[in-house]
């Protein structure tokens, strides 16, 4: 498995059970991992903390992900930042949404761990070679 103790990970993600769940396999995986549980704070850990890979939910308190993820995107310096939607509203509406706010993926729960680990290493290497 790849190491990746030198890039950030925001989580944005209201159900607790399921955050905590990404938390450990994120840093499990050699991640550093930042836990958000509503919109609003998702956006302003991104602006501080400027993460190299963000896992959105969608339908989250304050502000959804399609709203976080949009925010970002106009700006500059989150154009290389990788964006991971990741939510339960269906893989035709997420497959059709996702991109129209900037999301680099969207993966739709419940999901595969591997395969969230999996994406999340694509979309660093795509990245990082940006």
């Amino acid at each position: 498995m790849a190491d990746h103790t030198d890039l950030k990970v925001l989580v944005a993600e209201d159900d607790l059970e399921i955050a905590d769940m990404l938390r450990t396999t994120l840093s499990g995986a050699g991640y550093d991992v930042t836990l958000t549980h509503d919109g609003e704070e998702a956006l302003r850990s991104a602006l501080s903390d400027k993460p190299d890979l963000i896992v959105l939910d969608v339908m989250m308190p304050q502000m959804n992900g399609w709203e976080v993820c949009k925010n970002l995107r106009a700006r500059p310096e989150f154009g290389s930042v990788g964006i991971l939607m990741l939510t339960a509203i269906g893989p035709n509406l997420n497959e059709m949404t996702a991109p129209l706010y900037g999301a680099d993926d969207h993966l739709d729960k419940p999901f595969m761990i591997d395969e969230l680990l999996e994406r999340l290493a694509s979309l660093a290497s795509k990245n990082q070679a940006a």
